[in-house]
């Protein structure tokens, strides 16, 4: 499931045109179950095939580069495979003038030509906030827990708190005042899942604890790391240039709609359970727990070992 959650990570592709006739290309794409995706750019035909790619791997992404003589002037630009996949593609052209054009490619649109206007991609922040929510379930895990801990009268300050602290992270991060290695981050993560499954099972059993009595505490502690994860879906393709602020904002805004979505699911999911009488400890806040527990566990020993 978790490398289901990568795929919806963006890729980016970036041409920077040199003195003498020559563009630099940068190729960053996500890494799905230990590998990378099978997609590829395809330049306009005048440009030749590299001779040699630098590659690397950065956090979970592998991105390539390398330089060949080639002029953005005319042409076609598209990525091979991104049909066959969930993935966006942000795409910049840098003219040795110094402008910037942004282009999104989608699986349903996987080209464009040089010389079409390129608009402004924030729009696209809005979706890709809220698909990273939706596909990525060690966030909704953490929610899930939160949901399991949380008495209803509290609910709505305790996810408000949630939002907050992963809002502030994410701002911190996206506007390059912090950073943190993604592995330690995205291990604390999975620690705070089972840490919530753990907290789950004692009050169940009676027993009380801080993060029982006053769960907004660690809805906001960990609501901080779990912004720095949501930053990372941005440091794969940056904000766009003169727009950051408006970028950012849409970004997380979609992500507060992918938890909002997922938050009335469960609460339509417990509500109707009620009203047929089921025994929603049984048969749906159990199993839940379950569910929360076992891949905390999973996810913690997985970026452990």
């Amino acid at each position: 499931m978790a490398a289901s959650a990568h795929e919806i990570r963006p890729a980016a592709l970036e041409l920077t045109e040199q003195s003498g006739g020559t563009i630099a290309v940068v190729w960053k794409q996500p890494i799905l179950s230990g590998r990378k995706l099978k997609l590829r750019p395809i330049l306009p035909d005048q440009c030749p095939e590299p001779e040699t790619v630098h590659q690397v791997v950065s956090g979970d992404a592998i991105v390539e580069s390398w330089q060949i003589p080639c002029r953005l002037n005319e042409g076609r630009i598209s990525i091979a495979g991104l049909d066959r996949t969930l993935t966006d593609v942000f795409v910049r052209l840098r003219t040795k003038e110094g402008i910037e054009s942004t282009y999104v490619l989608r699986p349903a649109s996987a080209s464009f030509a040089l010389g079409d206007p390129a608009g402004s991609p924030t729009g696209a922040y809005l979706r890709i906030g809220a698909e990273h929510m939706l596909f990525g379930w060690d966030h909704l895990l953490f929610v899930l827990g939160l949901l399991l801990l949380t008495a209803p009268r509290q609910l709505l300050w305790v996810i408000t708190a949630f939002t907050l602290g992963h809002s502030i992270t994410l701002a911190i991060t996206a506007l390059g005042l912090f950073t943190l290695p993604s592995e330690p981050v995205e291990l604390l993560i999975a620690v705070s899942i089972f840490f919530l499954a753990i907290e789950v099972v004692r009050k169940w059993a009676g027993m009380t604890s801080i993060t029982i009595r006053r769960p907004w505490l660690i809805a906001l502690g960990f609501g901080l790391l779990h912004g720095l994860g949501f930053a990372g879906a941005l440091a794969d393709i940056g904000l766009p240039k003169g727009e950051e602020i408006w970028a950012l904002l849409l970004f997380n805004l979609g992500v507060e709609v992918g938890q909002i979505m997922f938050v009335c699911l469960a609460l339509a999911v417990l509500w109707l359970a009620g009203k047929i009488s089921l025994n929603k400890r049984k048969w749906i806040e159990a199993p839940a727990l379950y569910l929360v527990g076992g891949l905390g566990a999973f996810y913690t020993l997985s970026r452990i070992f």
